[in-house]
């Protein structure tokens, strides 16, 4: 039995006082208005307008217009009983050029937003990069260029003094190895690029910019907790053949990044053509990366293995690794997965969480985000029946509980999503929402996951189990065989 058990329900399990129940957001996802009141063009605009980018060529012109429905948003907040919402500034939007003159219009939706969370006691939990990097900058060179960590700096310095007052936590960055890997080396995200030449450069880039936007928040709100989210991919080996090629994932997909932050370094058994060029790193670069941070930001929705096979005779559930001949990344067939095709492993959270714990130093851990896509429907009753997001959910916290077990200080859940929105290369098809969005008319349905999630938040006690009815127990269990294919490691193209 937990430790934590006691009071509530019969064998619930409580969270430490003080754990902070939330839920997230992006600004491209969900705002719309891309082109209302004096907002500049992201990557993520023109990426969205080439064809055969987007599935179905899907957009975020409007996504969920939440730039235009900010009270209706914030009372299904309240409605839902959180404690804390995470959202971001779109940087064009206050920064249309990337730099020089704010966008007054723009800041002030923020401070609005802001003051209106706060007036319902919802912390505000503001994220300063989340992809929507300005396009203008992305003519110049994008993250390949210096100029942008600097200038993510100065827009984290304009938020500062414009919501400082009104919001004490921060998020310097979303999630690098997205921004790289997709959008450098696969080039299946914005700004679409497949040059590892400007992915070694965008990977020092954008760790600077945490470390400019980390001087620039400490420097103006001293008593603000500030740091990084990230979303580690957990690499297990199922057979020590296997071994060097997921130690060397590792490196690629995670040290890379959290190695910077936590030892003030890039990890020698790097892979050379990723390896930030020494040229590129100036005196006082890894210091500002590894300065002082109060809080780790965890994103987990799945691990991957790694065994020894047969290129030339792959086994069910088996894609070759490129780079590691005769090692194969292996699905197995009984894990549960989501209809995004990623196998549903909770206890790989608690793992995640106990080595951040290890490697951070003891550091807080907020899970920042995780979540479930669900082929959730309207019955003819009106209701969203997403069992299997209610039973993922019961496990990720139960998840979370065995890591505060094992002494980690967990600081907090924020289920992604609010509702749900444009997620990115998929469109629409996707939902990860507690809410269901009608895109058509932009009406919010909360799913029966939102109502669990909220009892869960107002109550801070987690149920001993979760009663699915037959038919969802089988389907929360279920593989989507047709659309649930194993993301490949994608094989980089060469260095130009």
């Amino acid at each position: 039995m937990n430790s934590l058990t006691h009071g509530g329900s019969e064998g619930a399990r409580r969270f430490p006082d003080g754990f902070v129940w939330g839920v997230g957001t992006s600004s491209y996802q969900i705002e719309g208005a891309v082109d209302t009141d004096g907002r500049g063009a992201s990557i993520w605009d023109v990426f969205t307008h080439t064809p055969g980018k987007v599935n179905r060529g899907d957009t975020g012109d409007l996504a969920c217009n939440s730039y235009n429905r900010l009270e209706d948003d914030v009372r299904l907040l309240s409605e839902l009983g959180v404690g804390a919402y995470r959202f971001s500034v779109s940087w064009p939007r206050v920064l249309p050029s990337g730099g020089g003159p704010v966008n007054q219009a723009g800041l002030d939706y923020y401070r609005r937003l802001v003051e209106a969370l706060n007036e319902k006691g919802i912390t505000p939990v503001a994220t300063v990069y989340h992809w929507d990097l300005p396009q203008a900058l992305e003519d110049r060179g994008g993250w390949a260029n210096r100029d942008s960590a600097k200038l993510l700096g100065e827009l984290a310095l304009v938020l500062a003094e414009g919501l400082g007052d009104q919001v004490p936590m921060w998020i310097t960055i979303n999630e690098p190895l997205q921004t790289v890997q997709q959008g450098y080396i696969t080039g299946t995200h914005a700004p679409g690029r497949r040059d590892l030449g400007l992915a070694s450069a965008a990977i020092h880039h954008i760790m600077l910019g945490h470390g400019y936007a980390l001087q620039a928040l400490r420097a103006q709100l001293p008593n603000a907790v500030i740091g990084p989210t990230m979303d580690p991919q957990p690499f297990h080996a199922l057979d020590e053949e296997s071994k060097p090629a997921a130690d060397a994932l590792d490196a690629e997909f995670n040290r890379v990044y959290m190695d910077p932050v936590f030892q003030g370094r890039y990890p020698s058994d790097l892979r050379s053509d990723l390896q930030p060029p020494e040229a590129l790193i100036e005196d006082g670069d890894m210091e500002l990366i590894s300065a002082p941070i109060d809080f780790f930001g965890l994103n987990y929705y799945r691990p991957h293995y790694v065994r020894s096979g047969d290129w030339a005779d792959l086994r069910i559930g088996e894609t070759p690794i490129p780079g590691h001949p005769g090692a194969v990344q292996y699905l197995p067939p009984d894990l549960a997965r989501t209809v995004m095709g990623w196998p549903i492993v909770p206890e790989g959270m608690r793992d995640l969480l106990i080595r951040l714990h290890n490697e951070s130093g003891g550091l807080p851990i907020y899970i920042t985000e995780n979540g479930c896509a669900a082929d959730d429907y309207l019955t003819p009753e009106g209701t969203i029946d997403d069992y299997e997001r209610i039973d993922f959910i019961h496990g990720h916290l139960d998840a979370a509980l065995q890591a505060i077990d094992a002494g980690v200080n967990v600081g907090g859940y924020f289920h992604w999503s609010l509702m749900d929105n444009f997620e990115w290369a998929e469109g629409y098809r996707r939902r990860f929402g507690l809410h269901y969005v009608e895109f058509a008319s932009g009406r919010r349905i909360p799913k029966r996951s939102a109502r669990f999630y909220r009892q869960v938040a107002l109550s801070g006690e987690l149920p001993a189990s979760v009663a699915l009815p037959p038919a969802a127990a089988d389907t929360a269990a279920a593989v989507d065989r047709a659309d649930a294919e194993e993301p490949e490691i994608p094989e980089a193209p060469a260095a130009v």
